[in-house]
């Protein structure tokens, strides 16, 4: 098993080192046909091989490097258009880059035309070699048959969320830890691809965690709060055994420096070029009904401190006439035409770059929740104040990695995994995927109406 684990992974890898190839063999054909010769006929730059070498390999680090941020690379892994809209970010992060460093090199803007050729002509390979990747991969390696061992909570959300990945996942049988410790693990070991540990007490949960390892048997767990904390905890050598450090506080002092000049800089540059597109928001909605065209509702942030959050209105403005806070459902008749668009594009957040400057929100966090929202969370899950470590934000770790109708539960563990292992660097990396779930549909979707909050 694990030999053809290895084999699965390396044909992975192969595949996507040979589409980066193929990218970057598009673009080394431009530079050498266009770019170059432009370069050297202007006296700007005369290359040698060892030149032509270096301007290659920096194509294809940087191109490496967005991939494997976005999730380009995971051929086989992601869904076919994950996977696809990964890679059109990717080659277009890298070619306005290396367009840039053409123009400087050249003391002038040089053409776009070629530098869009290439794109064109990428995006073209991409979905061509992701389908063939794709396609090849789901032929040799089936769908593997998996086992969940389960407890007391409904199981049907965590079915249908393997069932949603039928070319990866067939959920064969499932089994209740009340039928014995014996019959679970007789089952364990009818050859299953892997075993899914769902919501079962802990002491149950490591007894079959170590009898699968030890069996080498691939294991899926969802974590709890608790193994979220651990996660996140240092690891300290004081004595001759290892020790886990969670500290008291969430960011340190230079890391919330770091964190408000990030946000003060980019607020800044992001309100002068989002300007025109609220300008023509602001209009649109003024001109539907005449109603208001900001939302301002009371949200909590960091130590549950109150403010007033900032949106573009996407709903009619008696939608909540009777005073009881909702969330947006699918197909909700509250939203309006106008709103279905600015909610599909995020653009009826951007108001909140305003919150951002003035220091109430930040642009990576827990989303702000209302005061009322937060009581019922709080009754039934208390550990919902750990999110209140830090600063709310304009997106955060569970809008990257979750959707809209993400259970509060898993949203939770989401944001708590990003408070216990924050860096500068994953602010930053957050910052760029947020970028591709804008064009996510599923990113946006409501709840269900008969959505409850899922519970530990």
């Amino acid at each position: 098993m694990r030999r053809f684990e290895s084999l699965k992974r390396l044909i992975i890898l192969q595949l996507s080192f040979v589409g980066l190839i193929i990218h970057t063999a598009v673009y080394a054909y431009f530079w050498f046909q266009e770019y170059y010769p432009y370069l050297r006929f202007h006296g700007k730059a005369k290359f040698f091989r060892n030149g032509h070498l270096l301007m290659i390999l920096i194509y294809f680090v940087l191109l490496f490097f967005f991939a494997n941020m976005y999730g380009a690379l995971k051929v086989g892994y992601l869904k076919a258009t994950d996977v696809f809209i990964s890679e059109v970010f990717s080659l277009l992060f890298v070619n306005v880059i290396s367009y840039f460093q053409i123009s400087l090199m050249a003391n002038w803007v040089v053409a776009v035309r070629p530098i869009a050729m290439v794109m064109l002509i990428q995006i073209i390979i991409s979905a061509v070699w992701i389908y063939v990747c794709n396609a090849c991969y789901y032929k040799a390696f089936p769908p593997r048959d998996i086992l969940i061992v389960h407890g007391e909570r409904p199981i049907d959300d965590i079915i249908a969320k393997f069932n949603s990945r039928r070319d990866k996942y067939q959920v064969k049988n499932c089994i209740n830890v009340s039928e014995g410790m014996d019959a679970v693990k007789r089952e364990i070991n009818e050859k299953y691809g892997a075993v899914v540990l769902w919501d079962i007490p802990v002491a149950v949960r490591n007894d079959l965690l170590k009898f699968c390892y030890s069996r080498s048997i691939r294991v899926y767990m969802m974590p709890k709060i608790s193994d979220v904390l651990v996660k996140g905890a240092d690891q300290l050598h004081l004595f001759d055994t290892p020790v886990y450090l969670t500290r008291e506080y969430s960011l340190k002092v230079e890391q919330r420096l770091a964190k408000r000049l990030i946000d003060l800089v980019c607020s800044v540059i992001l309100l002068v070029i989002a300007s025109p597109f609220m300008l023509i928001t602001a209009v649109a909605i003024k001109l539907y009904d005449g109603g208001p065209v900001f939302y301002k509702q009371i949200r909590c942030t960091r130590d549950r401190k109150e403010f007033y959050i900032l949106k573009f209105r996407s709903m009619r403005v008696d939608a909540e006439k009777d005073g009881v806070a909702r969330l947006a459902s699918k197909n909700d008749d509250r939203i309006t035409p106008i709103g279905k668009f600015i909610r599909a594009t995020r653009i009826d957040e951007l108001p909140q770059l305003i919150n951002i400057l003035k220091g109430e929100m930040s642009f990576i966090g827990p989303r702000p929740e209302r005061p009322e929202i937060i009581d019922k969370y709080l009754e039934e899950m208390p550990e919902f104040a750990f999110r209140m470590k830090v600063k709310a934000g304009l997106a955060g770790y569970a809008q990257v990695y979750g959707k809209y109708n993400t259970t509060p539960y898993d949203k939770l563990k989401l944001d708590l995994t990003y408070i216990e292992q924050y860096s500068v660097w994953l602010d930053l990396k957050l910052m760029m995927l947020t970028l591709k779930i804008l064009i996510k549909p599923e990113s946006t979707e409501g709840v269900e109406k008969d959505q409850t909050t899922a519970m530990k």
